[in-house]
């Protein structure tokens, strides 16, 4: 279906809510997502293929780090224009999102809040032009909702850290020109540490036979005696808070991107509802169609409201991290099971690459379990009403 069709859903008039830049800022990336994504994405995601030539396409477009300063090369956005650059890049598809979302808050924020100026100054400019590519390491093989109990570790050589240890689950891994690692020092505290591809004993092999996130690249971060210059520690963070920190900023980014693969499914649903007929008339007059439609968009509306005012109270730095925490459980939930109802109205014509429905759905599954899985977000939002920890 011709990417020119698509039709941005807006029962209640969100639109009014937004600034003239921001609405200038979604225009932009719609457009680039119609012209640069659309035309490709499914021959890239039916080879497992990452598009990497997009990467600095993005990086022209400002959506790499775009809330940084623009001292360090970003675009100096708010988090309402952050937010709608996510949606726009994952109604073309979530691998595309990923990239941004992993390269603007878990790489270039981290080290625009926790970093040296130096290291600003050294690594924000070209991971803002996609120059540098980056990637974010937490998750580990054996601990993925406890990250606490990381077991990668780094030892004080005098005149340089040694890191031993191994992520798993790593988007960008493989090709990523530095890594935001999180540690523990000799004292069990979880400090940050940038590492660099081609330091010796560093390796990042790509995790392969995916059906889902096909168009991303996905791998391992292998740690074996890889000697850290001293200056690559990130000097104004100590413990969880500062990867969980960074895991805000990157789930605010996830509630507002899946709305953008909700609208696609059911753009795509509505119109060939419309266009389909079966016992002489448009599939879309029968009375279970225009249910599973007006539920889709019901949902679809209630994500958009509740991500417009969680970008409210981001730009007035009031945003929780249970109330982004609910708005990435929420919106990834509504988006899967508005993918796999749109499925269920093409019929068979809903599993193939003719159609971005089957991909984003698979996307999604992995979307409701990354930063966070759906049940870790029920508790995060128990404990935050209750006051009592049910996680162990």
């Amino acid at each position: 279906m011709a990417s020119t069709k698509y039709i941005s859903p807006d029962y209640y008039q969100v639109d009014e809510l937004f600034t003239d830049e921001q609405k200038m800022v979604r225009g932009a990336i719609r457009d680039w997502v119609n012209l640069s994504v659309i035309p490709i994405i499914d021959e890239a995601n039916q080879k497992h293929e990452f598009p990497k030539h997009l990467v600095k396409e993005l990086g022209e477009l400002g959506a790499l780090g775009p809330y940084i300063p623009q001292k360090y090369g970003g675009a100096g956005m708010d988090q309402m224009s952050y937010g709608l650059i996510m949606q726009e890049l994952e109604r073309g598809d979530t691998a595309i999102r990923s990239l941004a979302s992993v390269q603007s808050s878990l790489v270039m924020m981290p080290i625009y809040k926790f970093g040296s100026e130096e290291q600003r100054m050294k690594y924000l400019p070209k991971l803002a032009t996609g120059e540098f590519i980056g990637a974010f390491g937490l998750t580990e093989p054996n601990h993925g909702s406890d990250p606490g109990s990381m077991i990668t570790r780094f030892t004080d050589e005098g005149t340089h850290y040694l890191l031993n240890g191994a992520k798993m689950w790593i988007t960008n891994a493989p090709i990523a020109d530095v890594s935001v690692v999180w540690a523990k020092d000799e004292q069990g505290i979880i400090r940050g540490l940038l590492v660099e591809k081609g330091m010796i004993g560093f390796t990042a092999p790509e995790i392969k036979r995916k059906w889902s996130l096909r168009a991303s690249l996905t791998g391992e971060l292998v740690f074996d005696n890889v000697k850290i210059p001293k200056e690559n520690l990130l000097p104004n963070i100590k413990g969880l808070r500062g990867p969980l920190t960074c895991l805000s900023s990157a789930r605010y980014g996830i509630a507002w991107g899946v709305i953008g693969a909700a609208m696609d499914c059911y753009d795509t649903a509505l119109q060939y509802a419309l266009e389909r007929k079966q016992f002489n008339k448009p599939i879309a007059a029968f009375q279970l169609t225009q249910k599973k439609l007006a539920e889709m968009l019901t949902e679809i509306t209630k994500a958009q409201l509740l991500a417009w005012r969680l970008g409210s109270l981001r730009n007035d730095d009031r945003a929780s991290a249970a109330q982004i925490s609910m708005a990435k459980r929420n919106n990834v939930e509504i988006a899967l099971n508005i993918a796999r109802d749109s499925r269920q109205i093409l019929g068979a014509m809903g599993i193939t690459g003719d159609f971005p429905i089957m991909r984003h759905m698979m996307n999604l599954e992995s979307v409701i379990t990354y930063e966070g899985t759906h049940d870790i977000h029920l508790l995060i939002t128990g404990n935050d009403i209750t006051n009592i920890n049910a996680f162990c």
